[in-house]
């Protein structure tokens, strides 16, 4: 499968359904329906808060890259930020505007687009935010060097993708290669093939800070984050206690599912 093939699965996939949307059977566009993915999505990822400091983007230039059902999207709106928005799908953008009209909020723009490509001039933007985006996208390190480049002089990027060396990674494993009788498979054959969208990928710290060196960046941090979906928080006892050893054994928050970068790009 080419790059063109891939990119056109994962639009198809996340199309049918937008990120964060099947934990709820409300009536969709529904106060109701917002409501429960923002609760869902907060309580199992809190993390997103301290991360994001939505706060401090107040009359700031934002632009989310994969706005998914638009939670986070709708946070930057409520903090006063001047924001804009990417999907690769339209179902997403139609996410984004109907949430937007319903909490009486506005953006900047809202636009169907590829990360690997952003429709913004060079030096746009104060902040740029993906979380847990741009490891569905074929090319990682391009959609990377587009969130640098739209960048202002100084300007942030905070960006969350999965982390391969994690808890959930190598659970993952046991349960889609060593306990089908295929041990030969790679974690990342596994996340490729059975991770949300065709093509998922996870990586290393190390592999992070080699794609960033060659790049106009400043690195504030590139940090995992040991997450709900690492302790099986939604398992039995007995798997979150399985879950409990192997963090130990492979460095507690250092085996966390979600790879969190912090960088400034340079003046």
């Amino acid at each position: 499968m080419n790059s063109k093939e891939l990119k056109t699965e994962v639009k198809e996939f996340w199309n049918n359904q937008t990120c964060g949307t099947w934990i709820t059977d409300k009536e969709k566009y529904s106060i109701d329906y917002f409501e429960e993915i923002e609760q869902d999505r907060y309580s199992i990822q809190p993390e997103i808060f301290s991360f994001a400091e939505f706060t401090r983007w107040h009359g700031k230039k934002v632009l989310e890259v994969g706005v998914g059902a638009g939670t986070d999207f709708l946070q930057w709106a409520r903090a006063g930020a001047k924001v804009t928005g990417v999907d690769l799908t339209e179902q997403a953008c139609e996410h984004i505007r109907r949430r937007l009209q319903l909490y009486g909020f506005t953006a900047e723009d809202v636009l169907v687009a590829d990360s690997e490509n952003l429709p913004f001039e060079d030096g746009t933007f104060d902040l740029v935010w993906s979380w847990g985006v741009i490891h569905h996208t074929p090319n990682t390190e391009k959609a990377m060097r587009e969130i640098v480049r739209t960048l202002k002089p100084g300007g942030r990027a905070k960006i969350m993708i999965y982390h391969r060396h994690s808890v959930l990674a190598y659970l993952f494993w046991v349960k889609h290669a060593l306990l089908k009788f295929k041990p030969w498979l790679s974690v990342s054959d596994v996340l490729w093939d059975k991770m949300e969208s065709v093509g998922t990928k996870a990586f290393t710290v190390k592999e992070v800070e080699k794609m960033l060196a060659t790049m106009p960046v400043d690195i504030i941090a590139i940090k995992p984050v040991l997450t709900y979906y690492d302790k099986l928080e939604r398992f039995n006892k007995a798997m979150q206690f399985i879950a409990r050893k192997l963090a130990v054994l492979l460095g507690g928050d250092k085996a966390g599912w979600f790879l969190t970068i912090e960088f400034n790009k340079k003046k």
